[in-house]
């Protein structure tokens, strides 16, 4: 369970633990951990769909040991 107000955001886990996140970005449930790493490629200010993806993809990486960093990104170009 997430909780916040205007000063704190915390985690509450299923076993009672109340954790505070770090960078205050919070994601849960099974894709939380992806959710996360959109999050906080978000925090780093306004930036190109490209850069979000790469840094996304870069956080996800550093929190799942099932993500590499050998990642290829395809761009469409508008008609």
């Amino acid at each position: 369970m997430l909780v916040a107000d205007a000063k704190v955001s915390l985690v509450l886990t299923g076993t009672g633990d109340v954790l505070e996140p770090e960078n205050s970005v919070m994601g849960i449930g099974s894709g939380g951990n992806y959710a996360l790493a959109a999050a906080r490629a978000l925090i780093d200010g306004p930036l190109d769909a490209e850069t979000i993806v790469r840094r996304g993809l870069d956080i996800a990486a550093d929190i799942c040991v099932y993500t590499n960093r050998s990642i290829t990104i395809e761009t469409l170009q508008g008609a």
